[in-house]
C-alpha cells in the first residue's frame, strides 16, 4: 500500500513534474461544475462519496512510501468540497503527510482550505485555488455550488497573511463566458494584491457527455461553444480549442499576468515555452527545480 503517482498525460501536453496524489472523494464532486473534466472518468461519476478507507489506512500508506515527491490533493475532485466539513479525510490525509515531512501541493476551489493552515505550516505546501471569475453570475452558471469568488478571494489573502505560497488558477477559461480582458484584468490585480505568487491559466477541455449536458442547461451557450471548437482538435480524449485561438488566449493572460507582477504558467496548452514557473506549483514547495529544466527522481 503506497500513495499513487499523478498520471501525467504527455499527449496532452501535460507539463506536472513528478509527484504522488490523493482523492480523498469519489464521484462527481459537490461544486457540480458544468466544465467538469473528472466525469471522463468512472470512478468519479455518480454521486460524490468519501473514502473511508483512507481514513483506516493512510498512516500505512504513507508509512510505506518513500518520502521524495510532493503529495497532490487532488485532481479529479476537490479536496475541500461540502463533504470535507463532516468527514474530514482529506484534513486527516494531511496530518499524517505533514507528520512525515511531504511536500502538498493543494488544489481547490473551497474557502474551506483555510481551516488546515495549521498543518500547511508543518511541510513544504503551495496552495493553488480556482478563481475562473470575479462575476458571481457568471460563477453561479458554470460553478453551482462551489464558494462564490468573494469568499475565494479572502481564503487566499488569509493563506498569503500566514506565509502560505499560493497561486490561483483561471481554469477553465471559457471563450465567450469568461475571457472578457477587461474583466479578467480586474481579476489578475485583485489576485495580485493579496500577494498570491502565480496565476496559471487552461482553456476548456470538453471531454466526452460535455455538449450533451450544456445543450440541456443552455441552448444558447450549447450553440456558441459548438461553433467555438468546430474547427478544434482531439486530444487524448479532450476536445482542445484550434491552437491559434488556444494559444491567442494563453498570451493574452500572459501579458496580464506579467504586467502585474505575477508568475505564469499555462496548463495542457502546448505552450510551455510561454511559462516563467511550473503549472502545479511545485516550485514553491522544492527550490532545488528550475523551469529551465529538472531531473526527475
Amino acid at each position: 500500500m503506497k500513495l499513487t503517482l499523478f498520471n501525467a498525460y504527455r499527449r496532452a501536453h501535460c507539463t506536472c513534474q513528478p509527484k504522488y496524489n490523493i482523492n480523498p472523494y469519489l464521484g462527481r464532486c459537490q461544486h457540480q461544475c458544468i466544465y467538469c473534466y473528472a466525469t471522463k472518468f468512472p470512478s468519479f461519476t455518480g454521486h460524490a462519496r468519501p473514502r473511508l478507507i483512507l481514513l483506516e489506512n493512510i498512516q500505512k500508506i504513507v508509512g510505506d512510501t518513500a518520502r521524495k515527491l510532493p503529495v497532490m490533493l487532488s485532481d479529479c475532485t476537490d479536496p475541500y468540497q461540502p463533504l470535507e466539513k463532516h468527514y474530514k479525510i482529506t484534513r486527516k490525509c494531511i496530518e499524517t503527510l505533514a507528520k512525515h515531512r511531504f511536500p502538498l501541493l493543494i488544489v481547490t476551489k473551497s474557502d474551506l482550505v483555510t481551516r488546515d493552515i495549521d498543518l500547511f505550516l508543518k511541510t513544504p505546501t503551495a496552495v493553488s485555488l480556482t478563481i475562473t471569475t470575479q462575476d458571481t453570475i457568471t460563477a453561479e452558471l458554470i460553478e453551482p455550488y462551489a464558494p462564490p469568488p468573494e469568499k475565494r478571494i479572502n481564503a487566499l489573502q488569509k493563506l498569503v497573511e500566514k506565509g502560505i505560497p499560493t497561486t490561483v488558477r483561471i481554469d477553465p477559461i471559457i471563450v465567450g463566458v469568461n475571457d472578457d480582458l477587461k474583466e479578467q484584468e480586474k481579476l489578475v490585480k485583485n489576485i495580485a494584491q493579496t500577494g498570491a505568487r502565480q496565476i496559471t491559466v487552461s482553456t476548456l477541455k470538453p471531454v466526452k457527455g460535455f455538449f450533451k449536458r450544456i445543450k440541456k442547461l443552455n441552448l444558447k451557450l450549447y450553440e456558441k461553444l459548438s461553433y467555438i471548437y468546430s474547427d478544434g482538435e482531439k486530444i487524448a480524449g479532450y476536445r482542445y480549442l484550434n491552437y491559434l485561438k488556444r494559444k491567442q488566449v494563453v498570451e493574452n493572460f500572459r501579458r496580464i499576468a506579467l504586467k502585474h507582477g505575477l508568475e505564469f504558467a499555462s496548463c495542457r496548452e502546448g505552450l510551455p515555452h510561454l511559462n516563467t514557473k511550473f503549472c502545479d506549483g511545485t516550485f514553491y514547495i522544492r527550490k532545488d527545480m528550475s523551469i529551465e529544466g529538472y531531473i526527475k527522481i
